[in-house]
């Protein structure tokens, strides 16, 4: 009896373990036929709706910024934009937590937030210590009086919070610590934030990282991002002189490509992807994941079949090389310390023999002591943004290249390659497993489906900050009224109606004076 129940508790165990087998098989076996169907389908279809991809790539063409349309990046107001009132209901603190990029999103975040209060904006504060460990600030990295100026239309910014006199005694305005949750509505800020504000005098909201909702249905909010994005938010002029001269010494021998190789451990092991590398370096991925991640159970296997894994520094090769480049192509490379080192990226080298980065065109003691703090940072978001072509290997939560796909859209669709990491996922396992006929025509058939920088619809997951069109774009021919672009004097306009706001208020002040004189 016993041996008999023994043997039937064997056979249970052996069935829910082939059960399991058969289930991660399943789940695999799923996911690789709509990976493949994705793929085939992708042949005929543009996936940019409104707009039509090319019918073969021109790696020529490429070199030169992608087909607008029609279009034209513009953030100016389209309707009736009053200046900030003299009277604010109170003073605005942020804290703005993140590598440099994440930070940019929430600056302009800020700043909406403070015309949606009619708060006056304090200087934001940039967090020293929860990723780059770098104590530069804003007034360390941004043109802080160009940042102010450039906003005169839209908040009143100062750089910290003034004393007040009350009963012959001087006073500070303290504020109150609010907790926004994240991607908080407008709502939130026009009740809860509000009334605390105009109680206290002053809130500081801390962390301010994804606290204001992306998707807002009120253009000329969303236009306002844009001036802060890519008008107001100006590194500081010997960055932007450094970043100038990287940019003229690589072209001093024609393009250049700029390429954000998302090959570091704290993405590789965020994404769950570990089955390309030795038992050792498995362990610390699992690590580093366990201790800064949430749990949860990956299959390596199937993330890189849904297309969640980072393209290996060989992959990318791989993909150029098929989409056309040759070896004379310069590269210049953003990228932090590669998980693997120089394992992963000998294949990539081979391909493409010229490779650069921040340091290795620029020697100067300042990017050398700094290259992986916020200032190496903003030197690679330059470059990159004035490079000829970029190409982010990896922009799912990436706000670096998120924010660069969206800042060289805005700054005329300049070309970028974005990888279908999911489409290409089966043409890269089957190459794994020595099926390499064909190869080359399918990365490519692959790659023309992407956008390669023109306007497009924004489609969930993609951000704002990603795609800002069509809010921050216009067509001098526009058929839809919206889309129309505004008339060339506008910021005359603006400036004309903040002059007349300020005459009216030193008539205001000139007729309380007399008044009281008077009594």
């Amino acid at each position: 009896m016993r041996r008999h129940h023994l043997h039937n508790r064997s056979l249970k165990q052996g069935a829910g373990a082939l059960r399991g087998s058969v289930a991660k098989l399943s789940i695999a076996v799923l996911v690789l036929l709509i990976c493949t169907l994705s793929f085939l389908f992708s042949t005929t279809l543009t996936g940019n709706k409104g707009f039509t991809g090319p019918a073969e790539i021109n790696v020529e063409q490429l070199w030169e910024s992608a087909d607008s349309g029609g279009w034209r990046p513009s953030s100016a107001p389209r309707s009736h934009w009053p200046p900030p009132p003299k009277e604010s209901n109170g003073y605005l603190r942020v804290r703005c937590n993140g590598g440099l990029n994440q930070q940019r999103s929430a600056i302009c975040n800020a700043v909406l937030a403070a015309r949606i209060m009619n708060a006056t904006l304090v200087l934001p504060e940039l967090d020293a210590n929860s990723f780059w460990h770098d104590d530069s600030g804003f007034h360390g990295i941004y043109d802080v009086e160009h940042f102010i100026h450039s906003l005169r239309y839209d908040v009143r910014i100062v750089e910290s919070i003034p004393e007040i006199r009350k009963n012959g005694k001087t006073k500070k305005i303290k504020a109150v610590q609010m907790r926004p949750g994240r991607d908080a509505g407008v709502d939130w800020y026009t009740t809860e934030a509000l009334a605390t504000m105009k109680q206290h005098g002053a809130i500081y909201l801390t962390p301010f990282s994804h606290r204001l909702a992306e998707e807002i249905d009120n253009p000329e909010y969303q236009r306002l991002r844009c001036r802060v994005n890519y008008h107001a938010l100006r590194f500081k002029p010997h960055i932007m002189k450094l970043s100038e001269l990287i940019v003229e010494k690589l072209r001093t021998e024609g393009h250049f490509m700029a390429i954000h190789l998302r090959f570091e451990m704290d993405m590789l092991a965020f994404a769950g992807c570990v089955d390309i590398f030795n038992p050792k370096e498995r362990a610390i991925l699992q690590k580093y994941r366990k201790e800064n991640f949430a749990e949860k159970e990956l299959d390596p296997e199937v993330r890189r079949l849904m297309g969640k894994c980072p393209l290996t520094p060989e992959e990318v090769g791989l993909i150029l090389r098929a989409m056309g480049f040759d070896n004379s192509t310069r590269i210049f490379l953003a990228a932090g310390e590669l998980f693997g080192g120089e394992r992963f990226m000998k294949p990539f080298r081979a391909l493409f023999p010229r490779l650069e980065n921040h340091s290795s065109v620029d020697s100067s003691e300042e990017l050398s002591t700094k290259s992986q703090g916020l200032l190496g940072s903003a030197v690679d978001y330059m470059v990159c943004l004035l490079a000829d072509i970029f190409m982010p290997t990896y922009d799912g939560p990436s706000n670096f290249a998120n924010n660069l796909l969206g800042h060289r859209l805005y700054y005329g669709f300049r070309t970028t390659i974005r990888p279908d990491r999911k489409a290409l996922a089966p043409v890269f396992i089957a190459r794994a497993k020595g099926k390499k006929a064909g190869f080359e025509e399918s990365v490519r058939r692959a790659m023309l489906n992407t956008n390669f920088g023109g306007p497009h619809e924004r489609v969930r997951p993609e951000s704002f900050y990603t795609n800002s069109w069509p809010e921050c774009f216009c067509q001098t021919e526009a058929k839809n009224p919206a889309h129309k672009c505004p008339p060339d004097n506008v910021l005359q306009v603006l400036h004309n109606q903040l002059e007349s706001q300020m005459t009216s208020d030193l008539e205001s002040q000139r007729g309380n004076r007399t008044s009281s004189m008077e009594r």
